[in-house]
């Protein structure tokens, strides 16, 4: 027997109104946390207004939510069921001959849904909000009075290169374009005897071919007055492509950008590990989200059978835990190269939709 479409919407509507409920609900939650910790950070910076710092947390909070979305589904999956088997419907939808493969189907559909809109539209937006967010954060940072940014090195990015001139050490608080170019710069030149040269603050510096040009530089020379320019020019033998792979987290590459991302890396020699998990992990993401929802179904139909909210909200609690886990050390062993990244990116999807269709097999049919 098929499940109508006026039933299985119903099931959709209340499956996607429990995760996006679940879902707002901690989207709100870490954008109020991060709002008071950057108001506490930005607190002594008068040009800081609270309109920059609530677009800041805008801009930062869909990188958050992104690792939040799978675990969102999976007490959606559950509270919907729960629900749905506490109000007895799902007894009335078993008395009419439907199986919990039907049932749990609309679900299945919807967050496949869910995965796709997130991976081909939203990752794309968090993407975008994430390399503005450190365009801002740099820019709101970099008021800091002269000497300051020696003090910490929290967040920071550093870059090591060997030119003409000697070694150079270059330390910025935030990359944009693609890591082409830096925010809230300090650099210092050493020459061929690894002695201290100049060191040079510049509120942002761009990659350039055989050089960095630094603009608004201020350049202090052991022995003599500190000298201000307009712009200042570093020579350097790096190339963009191996900024990219050095600066450029994954995170900031949008999934229709990984590609070609992915091609730049190879083709400058470098490994392409990280941009290859992440696009994998992407891709995966749809069938994660089915997984999240099987494993729903098993905890969640457990109510009306045997009994027990608080097990099933414990066990709901523990699958998803377990499963983090497993996902965040399969990307730890793919980074590392120990795994091939598909196998990384795909393992926890697929073994948690084994899971959970054993799972339902054994309480559905013995």
């Amino acid at each position: 027997m098929i499940i109508g479409r006026i039933l299985g919407t119903y099931f959709a509507r209340r499956f996607f109104s429990a995760v996006a409920m679940i879902f707002l609900s901690c989207v709100s939650l870490i954008m109020l946390v991060d709002f008071l910790e950057m108001s506490r950070r930005t607190a002594d910076r008068e040009a800081v207004s609270t309109g920059m710092v609530a677009l800041l947390t805008l801009y930062r909070a869909p990188a958050f939510t992104e690792q939040l979305l799978p675990f969102a589904v999976l007490f959606g999956g559950i509270f919907s069921f729960v629900m749905l088997s506490r109000r007895l419907e799902l007894v009335v939808a078993r008395a009419v001959g439907l199986s919990a493969w039907q049932f749990t189907f609309p679900a299945i559909f919807v967050s496949f849904l869910i995965g796709v809109f997130a991976t081909t539209v939203f990752n794309p937006v968090s993407a975008d909000f994430k390399e503005r967010a450190n365009r801002m954060e740099g820019e709101i940072f970099a008021s800091a009075p002269a000497g300051s940014l020696l003090g910490t090195t929290k967040g920071a990015f550093w870059i090591r290169q060997q030119s003409v001139d000697g070694q150079t050490i270059i330390k910025a608080l935030a990359t944009q374009r693609g890591g082409r170019e830096l925010i809230n710069v300090t650099v210092f030149e050493f020459d061929k005897r690894d002695q201290l040269v100049e060191r040079v603050e510049a509120k942002t510096a761009s990659l350039e071919y055989g050089y960095w040009q630094l603009n608004e530089a201020r350049v202090v020379i052991p022995g003599f007055e500190q000298q201000h320019f307009d712009t200042f020019l570093i020579a350097t033998n790096l190339e963009p492509a191996q900024i990219q792979e050095s600066l450029l987290s994954a995170e900031t590459v949008s999934f229709w950008q990984l590609p070609e991302a992915i091609k730049n890396a190879e083709q400058a020699g470098f490994g392409a590990a990280r941009y290859r998990l992440q696009l994998q992990s992407l891709l995966a993401r749809p069938f994660l989200l089915v997984a999240m929802v099987l494993i729903a179904a098993a905890v969640g139909l457990r109510v009306f059978r045997f009994g027990g909210v608080g097990q099933t909200i414990l066990g709901g609690v523990m699958a998803g835990f377990l499963l983090y886990l497993g996902t965040k050390l399969a990307e730890d062993l793919g980074e590392a190269g120990v795994i091939h990244p598909i196998a990384a990116a795909w393992f926890p999807a697929v073994a948690g939709i084994f899971l959970g269709v054993l799972v339902l097999l054994h309480r559905e049919d013995g």
